[in-house]
């Protein structure tokens, strides 16, 4: 799928655009799930385990800034990560063998769509080794008024920086850390069905939705099943236990074989830990861990 210039771009910068990561149907589809999900918010007055809802949200009015696990609410989002163009991006970019961490849908709602906070993925869950990844497969096309994702090129070879306010992980870096080069900011823009790429190392956040056009993005977090999550990490798979977290793995596994053997790198890591007393999502995080915004 990809081809020489693309796999050395994004191992140089940390990130990348791939163009009709989903054919016309699959894109279709996906959209007309998502427009009924977000349809079925409308009599939702709290957020749950499937709806974060933003400020504002009605029935007359349903604004969401997210959906969770879009892959386990409906088998098609599944199905497409493990057969489609994405599939082969990901063996491209990670080897033969790989899993899946998580998905979300982050949907931005016109006029004002929560912003997030700028941040390296790495630094809510770090593993034995950085092959890890998300992908942005965008729903609607994204504009640069709509809250396109933003990165910072190259920034997945340096430090780890600090996203932690008055001693509490706060899921955002402060915006006056001096390695925080805000002027090289890439703003990735496309069309519905492209797919984006972002290196979990890789600084990226997103601005508020300040058009009058919603903006979805579908993510999907991956990586090779040799890089094992460090203890200590924000993830629901150190309460299973051995066999459930065995079982949990063998239903994530997207492509090849799942590996007993961690491999061990010697990449930064600085755990997010502790944690304030709400730390749901990383909206909720980020706002009641007192993170300063860049986006003032």
């Amino acid at each position: 799928m990809l081809n020489r210039d693309q796999k050395k771009f994004y191992k140089e910068n940390g990130y990348l655009l791939v163009e009709n990561a989903l054919s016309n149907e699959q894109l279709t589809t996906m959209q007309k799930i998502t427009y009924d999900w977000i349809e079925s918010s409308r009599t939702v007055t709290e957020s749950d385990d499937f709806f974060d809802l933003d400020q504002g949200h009605s029935k007359e009015q349903p604004k969401l800034t997210r959906l969770k696990l879009p892959h386990k609410a409906d088998i098609y989002f599944w199905e497409v990560l493990k057969n489609s163009k994405i599939t082969s991006v990901l063996i491209d970019l990670l080897g033969p063998n790989t899993l899946l961490q998580t998905s979300k849908l982050n949907t931005k709602a016109p006029g004002g769509g929560a912003a997030v906070e700028w941040h390296q993925d790495w630094a809510f869950y770090p593993h034995s080794n950085d092959d890890v990844l998300a992908f942005g497969v965008l729903l609607e096309d994204v504009t640069e008024d709509n809250g396109p994702l933003m990165v910072i090129p190259k920034s997945h070879k340096g430090p780890i920086l600090s996203h932690f306010s008055n001693g509490l992980f706060c899921g955002a870096i402060d915006p006056e850390d001096p390695n925080f080069q805000i002027e090289k900011a890439v703003k990735l823009v496309g069309k519905a069905g492209d797919m984006t790429v972002h290196h979990a190392r890789t600084l990226h956040g997103s601005a508020p939705n300040i058009s009058t056009r919603s903006r979805m993005i579908l993510f999907y977090e991956c990586n090779a099943v040799d890089a094992w999550p460090l203890l200590g990490a924000s993830s629901y798979i150190h309460s299973l236990g051995q066999k459930k977290f065995w079982k949990d793995l063998e239903e994530r596994l997207i492509t090849g074989e799942l590996s007993t053997s961690p491999r061990m790198d010697n990449v930064p890591v600085s755990m997010p830990l502790p944690t304030p007393e709400k730390a749901g999502s990383i909206f909720e995080l980020q706002k009641s861990g007192g993170a300063k915004s860049a986006f003032k």
